[in-house]
Parts: structure tokens; C-alpha cells; sequence
């Protein structure tokens, strides 16, 4: 009976990091579009 009760706390512990974790993509996706634009502006322009 321990035994699953040790795993839940380890999935909701990892719940937060997922979230995190895509938070962070987002982040680095969305500075990677600007820096991109910002690029091809600076090249057509």
C-alpha cells in the first residue's frame, strides 16, 4: 500500500516541471521568431 502512495507525490512533482519545461520552449520559440524577423529585415532591408 506504500508503495503507490510514494508515486503520486512523484507525479505531481513532475506536473510543474512539464509545465516549466513547455513554458521555456515557448519562451525560447517566441525569441527565436523576433530574432529571426529581425534578421531577415536587417538582410531585405
Amino acid at each position: 500500500m506504500s508503495a503507490p502512495k510514494r508515486k503520486a507525490p512523484a507525479m505531481k512533482a513532475k506536473q510543474p516541471e512539464s509545465v516549466n519545461k513547455k513554458m521555456l520552449v515557448w519562451w525560447v520559440a517566441i525569441f527565436g521568431v523576433i530574432l529571426i524577423a529581425m534578421i531577415l529585415l536587417l538582410i531585405f532591408t
